[in-house]
């Protein structure tokens, strides 16, 4: 009776560590196109077209000076019908010192003017190069970094290296943050 509990644990066993592996290897698979809604979600391990990145190869790119880093971080301005003397506080954002924050990029469907947005920012820090590497974040398992990368590549852009960790792996690893204020857009 003893030998056959133990075979019964052994087999639970086993077959617990089987469904977690499963698990484990059943990645999020890559979309054909941008994801539009449940942006806070395990996010693919690939994107065709740009090179997926970790903290100390963003680190690395970050210390040498080659690379453009573009903060996709959605933001939340102060609405424009608040009573006047009422008192706004923005959510504050800090992101990796140097990064151009591109605020509302990464939804999977922008309007003309975002995307706009979007694109003349990615030209404004490139200077036009479209060979340069280009590191697009935002925090970990967020779809919105996801699909500010691939609409990069979809412009052209070359070198997109996507840093899926974002700001959480960012500061995990002990690296500086810094207070953030989003790119001003053509109309503000």
């Amino acid at each position: 009776m003893m030998l056959l509990r133990l075979a019964a644990v052994v087999v639970l066993g086993l077959s617990a560590a089987g469904i977690s592996a499963r698990c484990e290897d059943a990645a999020t698979p890559e979309p054909e196109h941008y994801r539009n809604e449940d942006y806070r979600a395990p996010t693919p391990k690939t994107l065709r077209g740009a090179r997926v990145i970790a903290t100390a190869q963003a680190e690395a790119l970050w210390r040498a000076g080659t690379a453009a880093f573009v903060d996709v971080m959605p933001h939340v301005p102060r609405p424009a019908d608040l009573p006047a003397g009422t008192i706004w506080r923005g959510k504050p954002r800090r992101n990796i010192p140097g990064s151009v924050w591109l605020a509302d990029t990464g939804y999977g469907e922008l309007a003309a003017s975002t995307a706009e947005h979007f694109a003349a920012g990615l030209e404004r820090i490139t200077g036009g190069d479209r060979a340069k590497v280009v590191v697009i974040y935002c925090q970990r398992d967020c779809w919105m970094s996801w699909n500010a990368a691939k609409r990069a590549v979809s412009l052209g852009y070359a070198a997109v290296a996507w840093y899926p960790d974002g700001t959480d792996g960012w500061e995990e690893a002990g690296l500086p943050l810094s207070e953030a204020t989003p790119a001003p857009r053509p109309h503000e």
